[in-house]
């Protein structure tokens, strides 16, 4: 009865966002060249996010879930959607101590508390399908127990449907093809964050990816008090990765604290091709390690992914084609990881992909801080007409897989620029791809293009690795040290 209860309420929370933009679409067609109609989508995108937020938080599970996933894609949302439900990121309240009992006696008997000395009631932490609290084992070791909500699964199953619906509408304005891809691989993601098994198989793998470098810790699992629903951890200290006041107290430098963080994520992407997939800032916390350096602890691997050869091979494209200012190589990247619609006007997006990398080669891209709303008004180009934007769309498809790599990459940008907004990623994670490249070389890259990406990848104009040849690069140093030059 209660998952109609909330079909219901989650049909007629959004149902209201759905019949204003179909009002609009009807305007849009009677009236096609009204200044008026076309001033009106600015505060139809406001007024509706708003209206998002506000059923999100009231829905709370997958909605908070859904709402954090559609705050990152910037690619594809308009500007007050992002504003809006950048809220949801961290946020969340939490639930009862009640609903989380009742989880716990389900998953480890009803004398549960036969295995702790100490449980607090009050989570450390709340997320959009369980949360976090704090105890200690009958042996003394402080530890971190993650609950999933009971029902979590059928909640998934009811509000996925409700999302489909959805999906349809948006349809209607973003004609993208495979669009319902986003939906496909978003329930992907959700199997996975509701199997606590999993995360515990990934918090294993990733410690062992990262085992050489003192610079990453990631919490041991505690297997005997652990299962589907339930994970307990050894408890991890430190300060949240965005508080920076927090870590100035701890003697650390945010701009450190970012280097290290970036250099995590590129060694995960393109070395081991596993990462994690959801670098939201309570994700991740800060300690001071050997010799007074960042330790960057890594939580809450439930949407963990992998990176394909298609994927890492299309990724790796799009970083040379940017880093040597070749919109060639950028479409050819798109390609490679199937943005680019098997009937799509191929000219059309070339066109567009060369204007836009034009106007972005003028952006000074190694201090962040000066990259404002708008510095990006210059992104908007006034000669692509309505009717070319709708054929560019129908010549873009949603790729498979990509919808992880989209919300790291987006997710990872924004907190690394928050940190440390003189870092210059690329330059940071240039040797970490160029690991890869050796291994796995572009075909058909002349000598000049890999110069160019070289000296793109360092503001001083000075590669700091040895481009000639590709085989010849030296192994990148551990996330904790400094990389050779």
């Amino acid at each position: 009865m209660w998952a109609t209860v909330r079909l219901i309420r989650a049909t007629l929370a959004f149902g209201l966002i759905a019949l204003d933009y179909l009002l609009q679409l009807g305007l849009a067609r009677l009236f096609p060249r009204s200044d008026r109609v076309d001033r009106r989508w600015e505060r139809l995108h406001g007024r509706n996010a708003r209206r998002l937020y506000r059923g999100c938080v009231r829905l709370r599970g997958v909605y908070i879930k859904m709402g954090q996933v559609l705050s990152v894609m910037g690619t594809f949302l308009p500007a007050p959607f992002q504003r809006e439900l950048a809220g949801l990121q961290d946020a969340v309240p939490p639930q009862p101590w009640r609903t989380i009992r009742r989880a716990l006696v389900q998953a480890l008997g009803e004398d549960f508390m036969r295995h702790f000395r100490t449980f607090s009631e009050t989570p450390v932490a709340a997320a959009s399908l369980g949360q976090v609290h704090a105890a200690e084992t009958v042996d003394g070791e402080r530890v971190a127990v993650k609950v999933l909500y009971p029902n979590v699964k059928t909640i998934i199953k009811v509000d996925l449907r409700v999302l489909g619906w959805a999906m349809w509408l948006y349809k209607l304005f973003v004609p993208m093809q495979q669009l319902d891809r986003v939906l496909v691989q978003l329930r992907a993601m959700l199997e996975r964050e509701t199997d606590l098994a999993q995360e515990a198989r990934a918090l294993a793998r990733m410690a062992a990816d990262f085992a050489d470098d003192p610079a990453v810790a990631l919490p041991p699992v505690v297997p005997a008090l652990s299962t589907a629903t339930v994970l307990t951890m050894g408890f991890m200290d430190g300060v949240k990765v965005s508080d920076k006041a927090g870590l100035l107290a701890l003697g650390l430098d945010p701009h450190a604290v970012g280097e290290v963080l970036v250099k995590a994520f590129y060694r995960a992407i393109f070395v081991h091709r596993f990462f994690h997939a959801d670098p939201h800032p309570g994700n991740f916390l800060v300690t001071r390690g050997d010799a007074g350096a960042p330790r960057l602890v890594i939580l809450d691997l439930g949407s963990a992914a992998e990176l394909d050869d298609r994927l890492a091979s299309g990724i790796t494209h799009l970083l040379a084609g940017f880093m040597a200012r070749n919109d060639a190589m950028i479409v050819a990247g798109m390609e490679k990881i199937g943005f680019v619609a098997p009937d799509g006007d191929r000219a059309l997006l070339q066109q567009t992909v060369s204007k836009y990398f034009a106007k972005l080669a003028e952006l000074n891209l190694t201090d962040l801080s000066q990259v404002d709303f708008r510095t990006a008004e210059r992104f908007v180009d006034p000669e692509l007409k309505r009717r070319e934007l709708r054929t560019l769309m129908r010549a873009l498809a949603y790729p498979e897989g990509w919808f992880e790599v989209e919300r790291t990459a987006i997710m990872l940008f924004a907190l690394s620029a928050n940190l440390a907004p003189k870092l210059n990623t690329i330059e940071v994670g240039f040797p970490w791809v160029m690991r890869f490249l050796a291994k796995n070389p572009l075909p058909m890259v002349p000598r000049p293009t890999v110069e160019a990406a070289a000296h793109a990848a360092s503001p001083t104009g000075t590669a700091h690795v040895d481009v000639t040849p590709l085989g010849a690069l030296a192994e990148p140093a551990p996330v904790g040290q400094a990389q050779g030059s």
